[in-house]
């Protein structure tokens, strides 16, 4: 199983006190695949001010303003954990659905096409023709005069 985190959109304010492009939310998504299954969470995550060690916007990291999210309460492992399951229940479905007991199958449903008879056959450069003349925009037709 893969598991991906991303930041997908940041929210900045441009000053804060002398500061600029300050960022203020980051909109996270966790993704996780394994073969065709796949399972995905996502959320914001607002953070306060910076009161120490500044970063310039142009320098910010993907990986960095994760750690932000990580440190302002957005639970990795439990996100991960229901990305995970998320993926086990399409592998193993908890709870599925069963025909009714009572109600009998209908094989019948299931058969054999029948082949098409030459009348049913329709050539499509020979198209039938309608003696209604075409509306204005070609698209309907008035019969009712």
């Amino acid at each position: 199983m893969t598991i991906n985190w991303i930041i997908e959109r940041l929210l900045v304010k441009p000053t804060e006190g002398t500061l600029t492009d300050v960022v203020i939310t980051a909109d996270w998504r966790c993704n996780g695949t394994q073969d065709q299954y796949s399972g995905t969470c996502y959320g914001s995550c607002s953070f306060q001010p910076p009161s120490g060690e500044f970063t310039p916007y142009p320098d910010l990291t993907q990986e960095q303003v994760l750690g932000w999210c990580y440190a302002n309460g957005v639970d990795k492992t439990a996100i991960e954990a229901n990305v995970t399951q998320q993926i086990n229940d399409q592998i193993n479905p908890p709870v599925v659905t069963l025909p009714l007991p009572w109600v009998p199958v209908d094989n019948s449903v299931i058969s054999t096409p029948k082949p098409l008879r030459d009348e049913q056959i329709v050539d499509p450069l020979i198209l039938p023709t309608s003696d209604v003349p075409p509306s204005v925009d070609g698209m309907s037709t008035n019969i009712l005069g």
